[in-house]
């Protein structure tokens, strides 16, 4: 098939085509470094708009189509079996072509070399039950002609990407009606086919994994930041500094206080020069209302490799922040929540209906991001300084929708494609003042930014 042939094919089909890359578009960012195997004419790659894209290829006519065709970015005549490349990417796709490759898992093996701690690879294939309709879609040229060489379904990519030391970070399946009716294609392929069960009949397959094999920064190199919104805890601000433990090459904690009335601010300050030959402490008062913009503006004041939060009020104790940093810097996650669902909580630690709200939103939430979260409202939450740099530059997506922080950071780690993990803790009741949180007000407030996720997340 020549470049050409090829291009009248993606135009034939082209509604396949744009729903393949909106989707791809959706995981990737535009302006990230990509490297695409099996790349073709160009055309996905192209579509992805990177800041650095390259694209690889067996075929010498599919190469020098791309380059006269599509000169922005580079391309290879090369065997991804045997990859010869000496740069790394944020992400690699391997797109419709998995089942042309002579040795997959070789294939695998190989591309370990363009991969540092934040790449992803993206693999899309064609559903194993669609074969059928596909194979008769070939012969009554509906459909491009592919050589396959073999034929893999769900299971066994994941096999051999275990084999190989990838870590599935998540899959799902979109479009169940490939051709385009004006109304009913997008209503089918938005919404049903988004929803369970009907999801598993998706004709396209997509799975993103990472690597296991790129070295992290040691443990003892890494520094720490940990945030400490504070609203109303002025009795709990001594024991939030004597018993924070020191993690890493370094930790600082940043105080951030609210509009507290019962001295909160005149204690951390107090207590932040009293230990400040000890500790590394930072206070500031923030400019907003919420824990949300407590918690970011603390982030814009850290300079620790790790960013922590823990709430002051000290339903988890200070002690239990060791556990989240081991879990990020061994690499076990790249988003580490707290989870207050596993260990029996001390007497009057979650009223009945808070914890009833906790169970809903952990299911609904293991749907809408394909990841388990048990606890989505646990205040500790860890994630490296990097990926949030990257989570903020992108919350234009989401917008400013969230007042209590916890959201935009799931969201946002979810749209990275980050690894997570849950650590359970011990929730202990409140030994000082009142809990900040109102059931019924914030409940419905959590319930509308469930919904408005659902809409920017799944039916996308």
């Amino acid at each position: 098939m020549t470049g050409e042939e090829r291009e009248k094919w993606i135009r034939k089909n082209a509604y396949y085509h744009r729903s393949l890359v909106s989707h791809l578009k959706f995981i990737i960012p535009e302006g990230s470094s990509v490297l695409e195997i099996g790349c073709g004419t160009g055309y996905l790659l192209e579509q992805l708009r990177p800041s650095r894209g390259v694209g690889i290829d067996v075929s010498e006519e599919m190469i020098r189509y791309a380059r006269i065709h599509r000169p922005a970015n580079r391309y290879f005549e090369m065997n991804a079996e045997h990859l010869t490349l000496d740069e790394t990417f944020d992400y690699v796709v391997i797109s419709d072509t998995i089942g042309s490759f002579r040795d997959v898992q070789m294939v695998f093996e190989e591309i370990h070399k363009a991969f540092t701690p934040q790449t992803r690879l993206i693999i899309t294939s064609t559903n194993f039950i669609w074969r059928p309709i596909l194979n008769l879609a070939e012969k009554l040229s509906l459909k491009m002609p592919q050589k396959r060489q073999n034929w893999l379904d769900i299971s066994d990519i994941v096999s051999l990407l275990n084999l190989s030391d990838f870590e599935l970070i998540g899959h799902d399946k979109k479009m169940i009606f490939p051709k385009y009716i004006p109304l009913l294609s997008a209503f089918l392929n938005r919404y049903v086919a988004n929803l369970p069960l009907i999801n598993a009949l998706g004709l396209i397959t997509c799975l993103v994994a990472r690597s296991n094999r790129v070295a992290l920064k040691p443990a003892s190199e890494m520094s720490v930041s940990v945030i400490i919104p504070a609203r109303n805890e002025k009795g709990n601000i001594e024991a939030l500094i004597q018993r924070t433990p020191t993690m890493g090459r370094h930790t600082e904690l940043i105080f951030i206080e609210g509009n507290s009335t019962d001295q909160t601010w005149e204690e951390i300050q107090r207590l932040g020069a009293q230990y400040k030959e000890h500790r590394d402490i930072q206070w500031a008062q923030q400019a907003g209302k919420g824990k949300g913009d407590a918690v970011r503006k603390g982030y814009s004041m850290a300079t620790g490799d790790i960013l922590m939060i823990l709430d002051a009020d000290m339903t988890v104790a200070p002690e239990e922040l060791p556990k989240f940093f081991n879990a990020i810097a061994s690499g076990k996650g790249e988003y580490i929540n707290g989870s207050r669902l596993v260990y029996p909580m001390e007497k009057q630690a979650m009223r009945f209906l808070n914890l009833l709200g906790n169970k809903f939103f952990s299911l609904a939430f293991s749907w809408l991001l394909g990841q388990n979260l048990k606890d989505t409202l646990c205040g500790t939450k860890v994630i490296s300084r990097e990926n949030y740099l990257k989570l903020a530059a992108n919350r234009s997506y989401f917008g400013d929708f969230d007042p209590f922080g916890d959201f935009d950071l799931i969201f946002g780690s979810a749209k990275l494609n980050l690894k997570f993990v849950e650590i359970p803790i011990r929730y202990r009741a409140r030994t000082y003042g009142e809990t900040n949180i109102s059931r019924f007000k914030h409940g419905w407030l959590l319930l509308r930014m469930t919904a408005f996720a659902v809409k920017k997340i799944k039916f996308t």
